[in-house]
């Protein structure tokens, strides 16, 4: 049975490329780059070349790249190393649809005595600017706001948001984790002063990802230790992984303009064929404003994991919006704070394309997924009548 993956949300494939720079490396510069030896600077040369490549995607100065361990890092280091600076509780505004890499440090400041603002989206997952704009206060230290939506797709108004604060003297912070290597991001005009990254989202390995801090900001580390990565991240960095992130990276970057046509191709013809299936609700903006590689959905009367189980049967990796938690099934947190009802929210599902993806890879899922939704339907129907 031929499979398709199309769960590249949650993870994509390591290309060729950079397992092959990694081997290289683990093989021939494995030193520790912190290191005054020939080993050591022969590791510090290739983490540098791909710290370049990195910061090529976005358009930034390699010094403005601070390595971290993936996307998680990266956010809890933007939030909690502004939170830190500050001796008393300050003002945090963050969005509604959050990924909890966001939304749970920001949980925790409130416990401690942050007040912290969720900006509400419209039906589409999409900040209004003039809610941030009502929502700063003079002890407003930090907005963050996600760039492209995970469980949505959506994309936000980013250059009118930061902008705002800019004007207003905020730090603003955007999780870009979904967006780059997919959309053009360019740090040079976009008036952003932290941005994360993720390696294993662009064909990079795991483990591996990356915070952008404008040269204006000061942070306050997470770690303490040896003082690698400008004192923000210490640790011996993985310089194997490292540079299979900038290989991925600068690669990303070469392919981004077709291959984001490509997939935005695909994704409208996955919308066009499943458009007939009567309670099959995309959710998430319209295509101008969605990720190019994104779809999702959600049924009233069928709970997401049991589409996502049927379509694994089927060979076809897709991924659900719900979480279980104690038990009991738990609702997308997004979904509901779009104005989803609960019964909607349990049956989200997200396919997300991929390089690999054909065209016939689409016409068998939405094929297979019609076929899920169907049976799914029937077993109700039948559990009720019994």
């Amino acid at each position: 049975m031929q499979q398709i993956y199309l769960d590249h949300g949650a993870t994509t494939p390591t290309r060729p490329e950079a397992i092959a720079k990694m081997q290289e490396v683990m093989s021939a510069q494995w030193g520790n780059p912190s290191s005054l030896h020939a080993w050591g600077e022969r590791a510090a040369m290739v983490m540098e070349r791909a710290r370049q490549m990195v910061a090529d995607l976005i358009n930034a100065e390699a010094e403005h790249i601070i390595f971290t361990s993936g996307g998680t890092e990266a956010d809890n280091l933007a939030l909690f190393g502004i939170a830190r600076q500050y001796c008393q509780p300050q003002h945090l505004i963050i969005s509604s649809v959050e990924h909890s890499a966001i939304a749970r440090p920001a949980e925790w400041l409130e416990q401690i005595g942050w007040q912290v603002t969720r900006l509400p989206v419209d039906n589409t997952g999409r900040v209004d600017p003039r809610s941030l704009v009502a929502a700063l206060q003079p002890n407003t230290v930090l907005v963050s706001v996600i760039y492209g939506q995970n469980e949505v797709g959506a994309i936000q108004p980013i250059e009118k948001l930061a902008q705002i604060c800019r004007d207003a003297a905020v730090w603003f912070h955007t999780d870009a984790v979904q967006a780059a290597g997919h959309m053009p991001i360019n740090v040079q005009t976009l008036p952003v002063d932290l941005l994360s990254i993720s390696s294993h989202k662009i064909y990079g390995p795991q483990g591996v990802g990356a915070l952008y801090v404008r040269p204006e900001v000061r942070l306050r580390p997470l770690l303490s230790g040896g003082g690698q990565e400008g004192g923000l991240r210490s640790g011996t960095q993985p310089v194997a992984a490292i540079a299979g992130f900038g290989v991925a990276a600068q690669l990303a970057q070469q392919e981004l303009a077709t291959e984001s046509l490509r997939l935005a191709g695909l994704r409208d013809r996955l919308f066009e064929q499943l458009s007939d299936i009567p309670d099959l609700i995309p959710t998430g903006s319209k295509q101008s404003d969605r990720l190019p590689h994104h779809a999702s959905f959600c049924h009233s009367g069928i709970n997401g994991r049991q589409i996502v189980r049927a379509m694994n049967a089927a060979g076809i990796a897709i991924s659900s919006g719900s979480a279980c938690s104690s038990g009991s099934l738990v609702p997308s947190a997004t979904l509901l704070a779009m104005g989803y009802s609960q019964a909607q929210a349990l049956g989200a599902i997200r396919l997300t394309l991929g390089r690999a993806t054909t065209e016939s890879d689409i016409d068998r899922t939405a094929q297979a997924l019609r076929q899920a939704i169907l049976q799914a339907r029937s077993r109700d129907s039948y559990s009720q009548q019994a």
